[in-house]
């Protein structure tokens, strides 16, 4: 079985610069391991062709000699070749219509096909993932977008001076910035009106402790929720620092029943008995950075209706931005009623009329709902993931697919993760039989 594996280039947008697998990785690999590459070239990405090529990887526009391909997003379905192993970031265990075509094209091409996403150890937890990157990027976005908002307003903010992720050179530079707003914090203190300002964070995950990891290079001081009602009464705060609120599930829903307590493995398991909380503390919030796991079956943690009072009542209610690293459109923040982009990052939620303007005028709150957070810090990002990558693709290359049980000789996490092999779903993945099965969306969404 050959082993040489191919990179190419990432065409989904123009703001997808990450590579799944860098140049001095690709060195270590070659030199430890045996293993070739291939790269495409590529205009955009974070590393230069030139820098392939100073490691001795050559950088040719075919993958045609390579049985192996690692892309970051989606691969377009007239680039799909016979044959090939992929692994990339599908979006298809969901059942994705969008992605149903490729999924498709690539059983009729006789692939197989591992996702990311489903790289996981025994207990589930994934060993490949770019949520502390999400975090870290949504949360100079975050603040960002309160500065511009509150200017928006006629208030000028220590936040006033920050950029959006993607202008800076990299996170570093991100975070020299943040730390002047934190010094002018301390020497000149906060407008008044925002204080105490207050920052909820929904989960405790990657994503989450990217955006602390932010946040805390403010002058920082954490309230927990068991102590949020008291720090509020007391008014024991100051204008000289901001305050991290971090909600678990036990804070953001509650049993519908007096008789249930509640059970994190009864709320995964019922969430229909389950109703919202975090509502009641977010009169209190500045901002909100959404970064936990949710799907239909569970309580809205922001809702329409809630902002709705919240904006009816006079005065200017204190929450001024959502940043929704989540991004599920009307999903946990049901104010979501799309996603963003690097160009268009922000809209402001009118509840009144339930509508979304661009930009940061207007009554409602802010929403920052970049659904490819990530790419605005490219090199970070790429860094972090091919240091976790390379250690599986010794295994991938040298994987022999052609008997019965192909891929049996894999490691147990790569196994774990393969959707198709040889065109064939594995039987962990034969339920995607059913969405094949309904009628697709065209083939030109894919482009």
């Amino acid at each position: 079985m050959s082993n040489v594996i191919g990179v190419r280039r990432e065409d989904k947008n123009r703001w997808e610069r990450r590579v799944p697998l860098i140049p001095s990785h690709m060195r270590d690999l070659r030199q430890e391991q045996g293993l070739s590459f291939i790269v495409q070239p590529s205009a955009i990405r974070i590393f230069r062709d030139e820098d392939y090529r100073m490691e001795g990887v050559p950088v040719e526009e075919s993958l045609s000699p390579c049985s192996v391909v690692l892309a970051v997003k989606e691969i377009p379905i007239p680039l799909l070749e016979e044959g090939k192993t992929y692994l990339f970031f599908s979006h298809t265990i969901k059942g994705q219509a969008h992605n149903m075509p490729m999924l498709r094209r690539l059983m009729e091409l006789g692939c197989t096909l591992l996702d990311y996403e489903k790289i996981t150890d025994e207990q589930n937890r994934r060993l490949l993932f770019f949520g502390r990157q999400a975090g870290q990027a949504g949360m100079v976005d975050t603040l960002w977008a309160l500065g511009r908002k509150l200017e928006a307003e006629g208030t000028s903010s220590p936040f006033s001076g920050l950029l959006q992720t993607y202008h800076y050179t990299s996170l570093v530079e991100a975070k020299e910035e943040i730390a002047e707003a934190a010094h002018a914090i301390r020497t000149d203190g906060l407008p008044e009106a925002l204080v105490p300002f207050i920052c909820g964070f929904t989960g405790y995950g990657h994503v989450s402790q990217g955006a602390q990891e932010i946040f805390d290079l403010l002058p920082m001081e954490e309230v927990p929720p068991e102590r949020f009602g008291s720090f509020l009464r007391q008014k024991n705060y100051s204008a000289h620092r901001v305050y991290k609120t971090v909600f678990r599930e036990e804070h953001l829903v509650r049993p519908r029943s007096p008789r249930r307590l509640f059970a994190l493995k009864d709320y995964y398991e019922s969430p229909a008995a389950y109703e919202p909380l975090l509502e009641a503390y977010l009169p209190h919030l500045t901002l909100l950075l959404n970064g936990i796991y949710w799907a239909p079956a569970y309580p809205r943690f922001l809702s329409k209706g809630f902002l709705k009072e919240l904006f009816a009542a006079p005065g200017q209610p204190r929450l001024r931005v959502v940043g929704d690293i989540s991004c599920d459109v009307e999903g946990g923040v049901e104010a979501t009623l799309r996603s963003t982009d690097p160009a268009d990052p922000v809209f402001v939620y009118d509840p009144v009329t339930d509508t979304a303007r661009s930009g940061f005028e207007g009554r409602g709150p802010a929403i920052m709902a970049v659904d490819n957070l990530p790419a605005e810090i490219p090199l970070e990002s790429s860094v972090f993931f091919s240091q976790a990558l390379k250690a599986f693709l010794p295994a991938l290359a040298k994987a022999d697919f052609s008997r019965d049980e192909g891929g049996a000789d894999l490691p147990a996490p790569l196994r774990r993760a393969m959707i198709l092999c040889r065109g064939r779903l594995t039987p962990t993945f034969a339920y995607l039989r059913e969405f094949l099965d309904r009628e697709s969306l065209p083939e030109d969404h894919h482009a």
